[in-house]
């Protein structure tokens, strides 16, 4: 009897493999980068350490009929009294084949989990670029994408919910 109803909690996976959400990484690659350093020589003697402002962005678009590119835009500025140390924009992106995901779970991957999965790698080439331009590596903190995005859609739907209200 415990065999035919299954024990409880158990999913009903009815159908074929293929019905399933199916989500790979096709390929991942530098779009853009560019180091800059002004100051350079002088900027190798300067004393103290830089401020540096880290800034970033995510873009998504759908590039084929399964597939959507997502680009993660880091930049980062390194200034001091003495003028801009080094600049560094670095365009990431990743190609993500996506199959039978529900509409309502696009958004949060594109927006929240492919960015998790591009970061390291676009964190690498932020560090390597500092690096060849003669300065530490600059190992960038990790960034909770998903915090974010839900900070982001919550804020779009109090906005939403103030014009409503405003409307009404």
């Amino acid at each position: 009897m415990a065999d035919e109803q299954g024990a409880q909690g158990d999913i009903d996976f009815r159908g074929s493999e293929a019905d399933f959400p199916q989500v790979g990484v096709i390929s991942q690659y530098v779009k853009d980068l560019s180091f800059e350093n002004p100051s350079a020589p002088a900027v190798f003697q300067w004393q103290g350490q830089p401020q540096i402002d880290v800034q970033f962005n995510i873009g998504a678009q759908k590039v084929g009929e399964e597939l959507h590119e997502v680009a993660l835009k880091i930049e980062v500025t390194a200034k001091s009294e003495e003028g801009t140390a080094f600049a560094v924009d670095c365009l990431y992106a990743g190609l993500f084949a996506i199959r039978n995901l529900p509409e309502d779970q696009l958004q949060p991957f594109l927006l929240a989990e492919a960015p998790r999965i591009l970061f390291p790698f676009a964190r690498r080439v932020v560090a390597d670029a500092v690096r060849d331009g003669g300065f530490p590596p600059l190992m960038l903190e990790p960034i909770d994408f998903t915090g974010i995005y839900l900070q982001q859609r919550a804020q779009a739907n109090d906005v939403a919910q103030g014009e409503i209200a405003g409307n009404a």
